[in-house]
């Protein structure tokens, strides 16, 4: 499966955007604390955690005898570069020249 379809097919279910949200508000948790966090299982949570570390969405590192889950934003950004970006563009240019052609008719 090529690397974007994987970080869609994470980002399709909301459990694992949850835990994204989650990563994003504090960072470098363990499975325990994120399980603390959501009406999970364990299990529930580590299969999620799987796909999103497929999906090189989430990284996590051995310290000492935990295993600490980070958020790897690069992917998401690679989305937003590819398609929402360039839409984005043409509204910001709309608000500018509306904002250009208000300021011009003020006295």
């Amino acid at each position: 499966m090529e690397d974007i379809e994987k970080v869609f097919k994470a980002l399709s279910d909301s459990s694992r955007r949850a835990l994204l949200d989650s990563l994003y508000a504090s960072n470098g948790q363990t499975l325990g604390q994120l399980c603390g966090q959501h009406d999970m299982t364990r299990q529930a949570v580590t299969q999620h955690l799987a796909i999103l570390e497929a999906a090189n969405l989430v990284v996590s590192l051995k310290q000492g005898r935990e295993k600490l889950h980070y958020l790897n934003p690069i992917p998401l950004h690679e989305i937003y570069e590819r398609w929402i970006e360039k839409f984005e563009r043409h509204r910001i240019s709309a608000v500018r020249d509306l904002k250009h052609i208000l300021e011009s008719d003020k006295p």
